[in-house]
């Protein structure tokens, strides 16, 4: 079968989108989804969306590399990283070399710009799996192991059914403890705001204080936004329907480190959870956490399941 693979043209969007759903019938997207979380992306170049198509002009594989040219805090560009948030090739036309191909010239792409490294796929803001799901794609997961791509760590994605969430006796108990010892528990006010940014950004990621700030923009409540205070001081947070309005993704949540150990995360999970039944919904979920870390065990004990694993991979030139 002849094929070419070149870089993005204006007007590929619909084919693509229409190969995505077809190639990842487990993680598909739609029209207005590749607007936001791709084209309308700040670091999104034409020359690192890499698309194959048949001899008819049909769309059959697409691969998306990015480097970062908007810093996701202060300066901070990454010189040495770039990144690849997805790749497929139609299930009529694999085995033919086509997901090499397209590897080939994002390799390059990523070269003429001085990257070191490139990562599947823990990119921020707009990823759209942290990683690769080797149960799901297991042919995805041995092509990036022949592209010399290897596993950094396996990060799970979490739900729980709100249908018969309470608040255990204990968790009130504790919280009436800890307010004793001054500690403070509510809704984030605007008063909140910068702190809670900073903090985001600082203590853990700047993806998450993007993620507070756009879901304020895009219309989160800050009712949906719960704060842990002590001395007129954030010590943690946690939310949900922050990420693209999804009322039941849970997310971000944190603890400041010099805090950890006296139960916050407990208490702000489960009353979080609280306001989210609530509000009537049935589920929540999240996509990524580490399966044997502190929060991961938290969200166990607090009745969430794993529903997926990922690999974060890296190749290295």
């Amino acid at each position: 079968m002849r094929y070419i693979v070149r870089t993005y043209r204006g007007g590929d969007e619909k084919g693509i989108v229409e190969a995505w759903q077809q190639s990842l019938p487990f993680d598909p997207i739609n029209q207005h989804l590749f607007r936001a979380k791709v084209l309308l992306d700040p670091n999104f170049d034409p020359e690192g969306a890499i698309v194959a198509e048949d001899e008819k002009g049909q769309i059959i594989g697409f691969t998306l590399t990015l480097v970062r040219k908007l810093p996701m805090y202060k300066d901070d560009l990454e010189p040495e990283n770039s990144w690849i948030t997805v790749f497929f090739v139609h299930p009529a036309y694999r085995g033919q070399g086509i997901g090499s191909k397209m590897f080939e010239k994002a390799k390059e792409f990523v070269q003429k710009k001085g990257r070191k490294y490139i990562f599947f796929s823990s990119y921020a803001p707009n990823y759209f799996l942290p990683g690769i799901d080797e149960k799901t794609y297991p042919e995805g997961y041995r092509f990036l192991l022949k592209q010399g791509f290897t596993k950094l760590y396996s990060p799970v994605a979490m739900d729980r059914s709100l249908l018969d969430f309470t608040i255990p006796e204990e968790v009130k108990k504790l919280k009436e403890e800890r307010e004793k010892e001054g500690f403070k528990f509510g809704y984030a006010e605007d008063r909140h705001l910068y702190e809670l940014i900073e903090f985001a950004n600082v203590v853990f990621n700047p993806d998450w204080g993007r993620a507070i700030r756009e879901g304020i923009l895009q219309g989160l409540h800050l009712e949906q936004i719960l704060v842990a205070e002590k001395d007129d001081k954030i010590v943690g947070f946690c939310l949900y329907g922050a990420y693209e309005g999804i009322r039941e993704r849970f997310g971000p949540f944190g603890v400041d480190p010099s805090m950890q150990g006296l139960g916050l995360g407990k208490i702000l999970l489960n009353y979080c959870l609280f306001e989210m039944r609530c509000k009537g919904l049935h589920n929540v979920w999240f996509l990524w956490t580490g399966e044997e870390s502190a929060a991961g065990h938290l969200y166990k004990k607090t009745g969430f399941k794993i529903t997926r694993k990922f690999h974060v991979m890296r190749f290295s030139f």
